[in-house]
């Protein structure tokens, strides 16, 4: 994945947004390592492709913000999704 195709931080918003629905594969992966109890860094190197030895604080950032969104759409996002699909 190249950088462009993800922000820093996602949108956080009490309602599923565009960045959700086109990044819900990476929402999965992000889940998927912490799940698996794969190290952070581990984690937002292969994910993201970012290098937390040279972007400390950006890893870090783009890491827990992606987890932490990706959480809230299993527990409130895929409402959002189940509604839209029946509409």
């Amino acid at each position: 994945m190249k950088r462009s195709e993800f922000l820093d931080e996602p949108p956080a918003s009490p309602v599923l947004t565009d960045y959700d629905r086109g990044h819900m594969k990476l929402y999965m992966r992000v889940l998927d390592a912490a799940t698996e109890g794969a190290d952070w860094r581990e984690a937002v190197a292969v994910i993201f492709d970012i290098d937390p030895d040279v972007e400390p604080e950006r890893a870090r950032r783009v890491h827990d913000s992606h987890l932490a969104r990706a959480r809230w759409m299993t527990q409130h996002g895929y409402r959002h999704l189940l509604r839209d699909g029946r509409e």
